[in-house]
């Protein structure tokens, strides 16, 4: 069996190699061709997993070491018969100290707050628990699950909106630019907006446009960008605070994804339960009270080099 691995996956260098050929390739080295004879890859969302990368080859098995499966083209997988899972909740702690720091960061947290969480999913939960905890009021809007209030009801109220849904263009509740003009004209003056979802959840021209408007002085957090990496770099200079999809990039995230695409990866080709590489932890990296405000800093020196800055990130 031949085996294709994200390299910049930690935790399973040397793992599966006892039942399987691996290969650990860059992102950029996951072509159609590569992959030809591959039986199963593990990859993150920059390899997008469709019929161009797919068509013709042996694969029958994705797992991605992400929450986010957009990059998956789901109906395509079905199509061709294979097989893919991705890890929801594998970082949602992660993601929540993220919301909480720049909460912080931005000083709103100084004074009682409400707090507006879209999604309440894995992180959303998380999220409303850590507000609470820090005596927060929450609002909730998952119109999806049927809880809270609708995102136009709820954000009027808020101090802070922060959002934690996929990123999906069809359905009843598509969340492609379900934060856009309409929505960002209802925000209560000096409010919080954070998107540590997808790139597209927020529409970003709209934000701009409110940004530069000054009009109700909007303040806002972005780790999740459009056409990632080749990020909007207006936008990146007027946001208060600014982070290259790194909100989830913890060493217990990053550990609980391999983990669990290995377990997947073991149970569908029914090998034994094989165990993570912990020997290979990562160096960690700033974790210390300001650090987003830290990182804001090099990626609006260097906007070039969005991707460069996230692959060099050292794990929380």
């Amino acid at each position: 069996m031949r085996v294709i691995v994200d390299k910049d996956i930690p935790f399973l260098q040397g793992v599966m190699e006892p039942f399987a050929q691996v290969a650990y390739l860059s992102p950029e080295a996951i072509t159609a061709a590569s992959v030809r004879d591959a039986q199963a890859l593990i990859v993150r969302t920059r390899t997008r997993i469709n019929k161009e990368l797919l068509a013709g080859s042996d694969v029958r098995f994705v797992a991605t070491a992400t929450i986010g499966y957009d990059h998956i083209d789901v109906a395509y997988c079905r199509e061709a018969g294979i097989t893919w899972v991705s890890c929801p909740g594998c970082n949602a702690q992660a993601v929540c100290d993220y919301v909480e720091e720049a909460i912080c960061s931005m000083k709103v947290g100084e004074k009682a707050l409400t707090v507006g969480v879209v999604g309440f999913g894995h992180v959303g939960k998380l999220v409303a628990a850590m507000a609470e905890k820090n005596g927060w009021r929450v609002q909730v809007s998952d119109p999806l699950l049927g809880i809270g209030l609708s995102l136009k009801e709820m954000v009027p109220q808020c101090d802070v909106v922060t959002f934690h849904t996929p990123l999906t263009m069809t359905g009843e509740y598509p969340t492609y630019h379900m934060c856009n003009a309409e929505v960002l004209g209802l925000c209560k003056e000096n409010m919080l907006l954070i998107n540590a979802a997808r790139g597209g959840v927020v529409e970003e021209q709209a934000l701009l446009d409110k940004l530069r408007g000054g009009n109700g002085n909007v303040k806002a957090v972005i780790d999740c960008w459009e056409n990632e990496p080749q990020i909007n770099h207006a936008l990146l200079q007027e946001v208060d605070l600014a982070t290259f999809h790194i909100a989830g990039y913890s060493i217990e995230g990053k550990m609980r994804a391999s983990e669990m695409c290995l377990r997947a990866f073991c149970e569908f080709f029914s090998l034994p339960i094989l165990s993570i590489n912990k020997k290979a932890v990562p160096l960690q990296g700033d974790s210390e009270n300001g650090w987003i405000l830290r990182l804001t800093e090099q990626l609006k020196a260097n906007p070039a080099s969005f991707e460069q800055l996230r692959k060099q990130y050292k794990l929380r």
